[in-house]
């Protein structure tokens, strides 16, 4: 593979919001994007596939539950299998629920500690082990939020997970540097999407 070859990243979440963006923006400046989102969302990744496709980009959906190891571990062989590698992961599924921390039943809590932190877990594990498999280095990015350093009401699960991906993070990027591994995470305010709006 010469070295002009695009990048390849993937996106989770992409089926809509925040990840849909970003995996439109990344296949703008010319990586492949192999986009994530659970199986339920199908047809809206098939769709962003389609978009990028149009534009002159290679996509591929990758259907998966990113809080489950076996599901993230065959996501990345379909991506490798397919483009040859990895070298961006943008780790952006996550869940929000609005209820006082009285109200919220620990099934919901369970939800959301399950794909905002377990899941992001996951997704900077397997590309890791992916990326130093390859020796080329990588990226990856988690979603963290500006509740991730000041917290809100209504939303103590949500904020708890965003404060605790800043420490997966940052200890993932201490040990990770080694192996030209970058990690980082970023930290968006409100932003209108599915997942910020009030039901």
């Amino acid at each position: 593979m010469n070295s002009h070859s695009p990048r390849i990243a993937v996106v989770t979440g992409a089926a809509q919001g925040i990840g849909r963006v970003i995996a439109l923006r990344l296949a703008d400046e010319g990586l492949d994007v192999a986009v994530n989102d659970v199986a339920s969302k199908t047809d809206e990744l098939q769709e962003l596939v389609s978009q990028i496709q149009a534009r002159g980009g290679r996509s591929l959906a990758v259907p998966a539950d990113v809080s489950v190891e076996g599901d993230v571990e065959v996501m990345i062989t379909k991506v490798v299998q397919e483009f040859g590698r990895l070298d961006v992961m943008v780790a952006n599924a996550g869940l929000a629920f609005y209820k006082t921390l009285i109200e919220l039943p620990i099934e919901d809590f369970d939800k959301i500690v399950a794909v905002n932190i377990r899941g992001v877990m996951l997704c900077y594990k397997h590309a890791a082990i992916q990326m130093i498999q390859q020796g080329k280095g990588g990226r990856i990015v988690g979603a963290s939020s500006v509740a991730g350093k000041q917290a809100v009401p209504m939303m103590s699960a949500y904020c708890a997970t965003k404060f605790a991906i800043r420490g997966l993070t940052q200890s993932a990027a201490l040990e990770l540097s080694k192996y030209g591994i970058t990690v980082n995470c970023y930290a968006p305010g409100l932003i209108k999407t599915t997942l910020s709006a009030y039901s």
